[in-house]
This record gives structure tokens, C-alpha cells and sequence, in this order.
């Protein structure tokens, strides 16, 4: 398959190819400066998740030399209707504006026709994103139909401020995960606290299981509230990458997830594992605490962590076309 420049598309080649797709990431995010940058490790868990078809899902280009220049990678959804299916993308700065971008998403949406087809899903959706000052992104995806249909903002808070002393409702205490059991429970927590919200697909026990091999997981950081019987009533997972901080040239930790289940919100509980999360983090060493959210946030999420103190670093756009 050649593009009709002289970039060559090719199946993933898997751990022989992983430090050339790290690097042509970071060479893009040196450039875009979307808080994109990878280590290799980052690439080898995201790759092997159990729902990526290596086979079919990731496409590598490359130019004449045999170098890394572009990268597509669908991630699909176990059961959807429609199928919505995001789309990440990037190509190599000096080699954009020659047809390379309208290649890669000129396979995705035809990828995903065909999963659709094979799923017998009668609609389909490609999705994309785009930091606010991403304006290749931007227009790329616009170009192809893509319109945008959300915002999210990612939030950062100094810890050296005081933060206050978490207050957990009766009968629930706070803990972290123990063991396989803690898992599955944390993924049911999971899919009941984030039913509600936009484009919310089930995690699976597998899925999240896999995700705990990376480099950065702690089991301290992996916070849980919960109730006399072992119900997690919610959580607050914290993640602390020393490499990204190394490559960003900061010191911050993320509260990576937070949410409550149905049956246990407005009664404080959300905020208490926030600020349980943010001494945490504070405790571990890192000086500013970050997180993304819905700007649209049904369960009123924003609110919440304006309340603590966080605030708005830069909006990243969601877009969406039907296909």
C-alpha cells in the first residue's frame, strides 16, 4: 500500500518497532508541544492491550529511507452501536502537508467500515482530538469532516498550598487495592460511576488488569473507599510517571481517575478521595497535582475541583463525523 507521495504503509512489526514510533511521537510533540511524549515502555503496555489487534488496528509509514514518519492506531471499542472509534495520529513534522495526514485517516475510516461490517453494526463513528493550539490537528480532521462535539480541560493544582483534611461519610473508609478481588470490584466501581457520562464504554477486568503492569503502577497510589461488605463505593486512582517528569522537565503527579459510584454521590464522598489523592501525591514528592475533565461533566465534576483550588491549564477538543 503507497500513498501517493513516497511514504509506504506497513503492519506494526511490534518490539522492533517501538523506540522508532517513540521517537517519531516526540520529535512531533517537540514541535506541537500537546503534552504527547512517550517512553518506550508507554508504547509497549498501550500496544499489548488486550482489545488492540496488532495485526489490523496500528499502521506504520515510511519514507523511502525506511524511516518512521507517520503513525495510525484505531482503538475500538468491545460492543458499541454506533461504533464509535477513536483515531490516533500523528505524522513526523518536516514530512506534513504532502498527503501523509489525509492517508492515515483515509485508512482509519476504512478500517473501521470494515470492523463495523464484520460486527454487524448498522453506523459507525470515527473520533479525534486536538489540544486548542494543535491547529495541524485542527484542521486535518476538519478537512476530513470531523466537527468538534466536546471539550475537556486539563487542570493542575500546586500542592504547597494547604489542603484540607479528608472527611470520608460514615461507614466508608479509605484503603488501597490489595489483590485480584480489589481489582474486579474497582472495575465494577468503575462502570457504575461512569455510566452517565459521554461516550462511557464498560471496562473490562482484563483490560484494567493489563494497564497495572506499567512501570509507574503503585498499588499505595490505587485508592478505594469502601463499605462494611467490601463494596468499592469509589475511587481514586493516582499515577506518578518519574520519566515523563524527567522528559517534561517537571514534578507532578496525576489523579488520574476519580469517581463514585451510583448510590454513594452528594454525600461528600467524591471530594474527600480528591484530597485524599492530593495528600498522596503530596506525600510521594511531586509539587502540582493534574487531571483531566469533561468540561460537561454531568456529575458536576468541574465544580469540584475548582472547589480545591485546581485551574484550567488548556482545553483539548473532541471531534466526531458519522461515517
Amino acid at each position: 500500500m503507497t500513498t501517493k507521495t513516497t511514504f509506504t504503509a506497513r503492519p506494526y512489526r511490534g518490539e522492533a518497532d517501538l523506540q522508532a514510533i517513540c521517537d517519531m511521537l516526540n520529535a512531533c510533540d517537540a514541535v506541537d508541544q500537546n503534552d504527547d511524549n512517550y517512553a518506550v515502555d508507554d508504547l509497549r503496555v498501550e500496544f499489548s492491550d488486550p482489545r488492540v489487534d496488532q495485526a489490523r488496528d496500528l499502521r506504520v509509514w515510511e519514507d523511502a529511507d525506511g524511516r518512521v514518519v507517520g503513525l495510525g492506531q484505531s482503538w475500538f471499542p468491545e460492543s458499541a452501536d454506533p461504533l464509535n472509534v477513536y483515531l490516533y495520529w500523528r505524522v513526523l513534522p518536516e514530512v506534513r502537508n504532502q498527503g501523509l495526514e489525509d492517508e492515515i485517516i483515509t485508512w482509519g475510516e476504512a478500517h473501521i467500515r470494515e470492523v463495523a461490517r464484520e460486527r454487524g453494526v448498522a453506523a459507525a463513528q470515527i473520533e479525534g482530538s486536538a489540544r486548542e493550539n494543535y491547529t495541524h490537528g485542527q484542521e486535518t480532521m476538519e478537512r476530513h469532516g470531523l466537527r468538534p462535539v466536546r471539550y475537556f480541560f486539563r487542570m493542575a493544582r500546586p500542592l504547597d498550598a494547604p489542603i484540607p483534611e479528608p472527611q470520608f461519610p460514615d461507614g466508608i473508609t479509605l484503603r488501597h487495592v490489595v489483590d485480584d478481588a480489589d481489582v474486579e470490584r474497582w472495575v465494577e466501581a468503575f462502570n457504575l460511576s461512569f455510566i452517565d457520562h459521554w461516550n462511557h464504554h464498560p471496562e473490562t477486568v482484563e483490560a484494567h488488569k493489563h494497564w497495572l503492569t506499567g512501570a509507574t503502577y503503585r498499588p499505595e497510589r490505587d485508592l478505594i473507599a469502601v463499605t462494611a461488605d467490601n463494596t468499592v463505593a469509589g475511587f481514586c486512582f493516582c499515577l506518578i510517571d518519574p520519566e515523563a517528569n524527567a522528559r517534561n522537565g517537571r514534578n507532578e503527579g496525576w489523579i488520574d481517575m476519580l469517581g463514585t459510584r451510583r448510590g454513594f454521590r452528594k454525600i461528600g464522598l467524591g471530594r474527600a478521595l480528591l484530597l485524599a489523592g492530593m495528600h498522596r501525591l503530596k506525600a510521594d514528592g511531586v509539587d502540582t497535582a493534574i487531571l483531566g475533565v469533561d468540561a460537561e461533566n454531568p456529575s458536576g465534576a468541574l465544580r469540584l475541583y475548582e472547589s480545591v483550588g485546581f485551574h484550567k491549564v488548556y482545553t483539548t477538543i473532541a471531534y466526531c463525523k458519522d461515517l
